[in-house]
């Protein structure tokens, strides 16, 4: 009979598989897994890209044939001074399916069969804003053509538009932690769906997207211009329409660092208390 103590110790077991030490190399993997889980889900359910596409093209076709011959701007055709505004909404309203599918997941079930998986913690939120900005690549790319075709244009130089472009995107990951902090708090997809919208209106609509700041009443105007929709507005549009833009832009920066900043440890902590 053996010794108890020359008995080799068995790693613990997770989900059937030998438990290893979680890696950088591992986690990434894992992230990888569920950012592909949640991109085949779109595929399989094209209606969540369908209507992501949809509601932009009706607010480029009201501003633009319906509102735009009342809006006046100075120096600026008002198609080339929409649509900057339109790319930025876009990307927020976008983002926000990241609350609403993270409170539909775990309403579903979904985040308790995630967490029996030996995976990281951190792949479930990472793959879910990943994959919501992988959404947001498509979607702004349809835009960028529908911009085309109702007489957009790019007016600076590639670097610039580029920047412009990859700016929008950084924007609305940096918001899509906020959203996914209020999907894990409300838990409830319906509830998510109010909660994302209630921040997005005044800031997309108390800002520079649509109309010039300076029409606003005046108590309005010092919100609208240092929020951080206007600054992304502003940014992209003076890089669209090689105009100076470094004003802006290192403001927005700011906010963007201390968005991450703030609210992925948030969404992490909330992800561990569910």
């Amino acid at each position: 009979m053996r010794s108890p103590e020359l008995e080799t110790p068995t790693p613990p077991v997770i989900g059937c598989r030998v438990a290893t030490p979680m890696t950088p190399l591992l986690a990434l993997g894992d992230i990888a897994a569920v950012t592909r889980r949640y991109i085949t889900h779109f595929w399989r359910v094209p209606q969540l890209l369908v209507f992501s596409i949809i509601q932009p093209i009706m607010f480029v076709l009201l501003f633009r044939y319906v509102f735009g011959g009342a809006i006046k701007v100075p120096q600026f055709n008002y198609v080339d001074y929409l649509m900057p505004g339109i790319f930025v909404q876009t990307a927020l309203f976008g983002g926000a399916g990241t609350s609403i599918g993270l409170a539909f997941d775990l309403k579903g079930g979904i985040i308790d069969r995630f967490r029996t998986l030996p995976m990281a913690r951190s792949a479930v939120l990472a793959g879910r804003t990943t994959a919501d900005l992988f959404r947001n690549v498509m979607v702004i790319v349809i835009m960028l053509i529908v911009g085309t075709l109702v007489g957009f244009r790019f007016h600076g130089g590639i670097a610039d538009d580029l920047l412009g472009v990859l700016l929008v995107l950084a924007f609305g990951y940096a918001f899509s932690w906020l959203y996914a902090t209020i999907g894990l708090l409300v838990k409830d997809p319906e509830t998510a769906q109010t909660a994302a919208f209630l921040p997005l209106f005044p800031l997309v609509f108390a800002s520079s997207a649509f109309v010039p700041v300076n029409t606003m009443p005046s108590w309005l105007q010092a919100f609208a211009k240092h929020q951080p929709v206007s600054l992304a507005v502003n940014s992209c549009r003076a890089l669209f329409n090689n105009e100076a833009a470094w004003g802006y832009l290192w403001q927005l920066l700011i906010w963007i660092v201390a968005m991450c900043v703030i609210f992925i440890p948030l969404a992490v902590r909330a992800y561990r208390r569910v």
